[in-house]
């Protein structure tokens, strides 16, 4: 059954790059919140650079929650951040304060508003075997695979999708159910005017020119050398690591397969195209309600506002 252990939290969302962190911190103060990161990628300590993680100002300004909680070859499921977040909730309220979650990972999110499906382990042979198989055949195969066994999941994903193809075709493997029925107990969520989930939205051409600038920055404060550190760790990253945004690139890099313009580029590119798939998920979850945010960020003022009008007012916070 569903667990649903952040029903009278705040939320303070957005795609990357989009000024989630600052906002985020005077909003706390508002608020006298402590801060919960939901963000996947933040989690692993040694992932600093390239995960903009919060400032040491910022952290003692407000207390930050699972922040660099495990090592980068540990693999952790929405399911473990779940848990580790209903028990930050407890303590968080038992000190007589509200609950602040900031970052952008969607699937966190949905699993904290509507609770999860955690499914069957991963099984990486199972996987493998069927990577493998796919490769033998046409582009779509592993799609009509699935629409064999599963209609309704598969007209929902994308033939490229693999990861996700994979995942429904493994859980129908080890279950004999469709994921699709197995999902369906989540995916009905409450109207946005009785949440505290909060979207900033800024317009495309902005958001492109912030993306462009952070990952200029994180190259310049040292992102290759912070990926050279973590390969010559003693034990490997893990796939959610290797996978990241940004690291992956730098990694191809690293292997001599890209030079350094290819990969600062490459990274811009990617990063957009995440922003991208955060921004559907967000207008696919009822809950969220948008902040636009015109020009320039006043972190300070966003925050006030959203503050203000909270469940009162709907006028700022119209679904594009």
């Amino acid at each position: 059954m569903p667990n649903f252990p952040a029903l009278d939290c705040w939320f303070l969302t957005g795609t990357t790059a989009s000024g989630k962190t600052g906002v985020g911190v005077e909003l706390a103060g508002l608020i006298d919140a402590e801060i919960v990161s939901m963000d996947s990628m933040a989690l692993y300590r040694g992932m600093d650079i390239g995960t903009a993680k919060p400032t040491d100002r910022q952290r003692r300004a407000v207390p930050h929650h699972l922040l660099d909680a495990i090592e980068p070859h540990e693999q952790y499921s929405v399911a473990q951040y779940v848990a580790a977040a209903g028990e930050c909730i407890d303590e968080i309220k038992a000190r007589g304060r509200q609950v602040l979650f900031v970052g952008g990972t969607p699937l966190y999110l949905k699993g904290l508003l509507r609770g999860i499906f955690a499914g069957p382990p991963a099984d990486w042979e199972f996987r493998k075997q069927l990577r493998e198989e796919a490769a033998g055949h046409d582009p779509g195969w592993l799609h009509g695979k699935l629409s064999e066994v599963d209609p309704a999941s598969a007209e929902r994903l994308h033939q490229n999708d693999t990861r996700r193809l994979v995942r429904a075709l493994e859980v129908y493997h080890k279950t004999g159910t469709p994921i699709s029925l197995l999902q369906r107990q989540f995916d009905t969520g409450r109207p946005a005017e009785q949440c505290r989930v909060f979207v900033l939205n800024r317009p495309r051409q902005d958001l492109h020119r912030r993306i462009e600038q952070r990952v200029d920055e994180m190259f310049a404060a040292g992102l290759v050398d912070e990926v050279r550190r973590l390969l010559e760790r003693s034990e490997p990253l893990s796939r959610t690591a290797r996978k990241a945004v940004g690291y992956r690139e730098v990694i191809e890099h690293l292997d001599g397969e890209l030079t350094l313009p290819e990969t600062v580029e490459l990274v811009k590119c990617h990063t957009r195209r995440l922003a991208k798939r955060q921004a559907t998920w967000f207008r696919g979850l009822s809950e969220c309600r948008f902040v636009p945010i015109p020009g320039r960020l006043d972190a300070g003022d966003v925050a006030r506002r959203i503050a203000k009008k909270n469940l009162t007012q709907r006028r700022l916070c119209v679904r594009p």
